[in-house]
């Protein structure tokens, strides 16, 4: 299980809500922090299927600075966090699109579980970004329900596997858990 000396932090909240900005100075900080660090791995879950996805992801990429070595995976995130060397810092960002492509190729259940179980056996610093969509009304189509769903069951999950958890709002972080170490 995760050492006292590796963080885990789930940030969630809406569409441009300042949570991946948020997301990226935390996972900064775990990583100038550690006396050891040896990676700070930014691992993508998004695919530019089109122009204004492609802007979004530019953005991102914009913002961050030479320290962050990019690592692109739309589905099979366990792998990455297995594979990475000790005192690493990993930045997920989003586990929602993530979701969606695991939805999209029929593997949520295989990939979800695998997750789960890396997050717990993980020996990194781990900081996950994704959208808090459980706050609207129900969604009328099935697959949009089944996402929303699903969102809300992995951040419960998550939620109790982590050590924090932080709710963004117009760029403004609110703690909802933080488990002294």
């Amino acid at each position: 299980m995760n050492n006292k000396s590796t963080t885990r932090h789930l940030i969630l909240g809406g569409a441009r809500s300042g949570k991946s900005a948020y997301a990226e100075r935390v996972a900064h900080s775990l990583f100038s922090k550690s006396e050891q660090s040896s990676q700070l791995i930014y691992l993508a879950t998004a695919t530019a299927g089109d122009q204004e996805m492609v802007e979004r992801i530019s953005h991102h990429q914009q913002r961050r600075n030479n320290d962050w070595h990019l690592v692109e995976e739309p589905q099979d995130i366990a792998s990455v966090i297995n594979s990475v060397e000790p005192n690493t810092t990993v930045l997920i960002d989003c586990l929602t699109l993530w979701l969606s492509n695991c939805l999209h190729h029929e593997s949520w259940e295989t990939e979800r579980a695998k997750f789960l179980e890396s997050l717990k056996q993980s020996n990194v610093n781990i900081v996950m970004v994704s959208n808090e969509v459980g706050s609207g009304i129900v969604p009328m189509g099935e697959l949009s329900r089944q996402f929303v769903d699903q969102s809300g069951w992995l951040h419960q999950q998550i939620a109790q596997i982590v050590e924090q958890v932080s709710l963004v709002v117009a760029g403004l972080p609110t703690s909802l858990k933080n488990v002294s170490q």
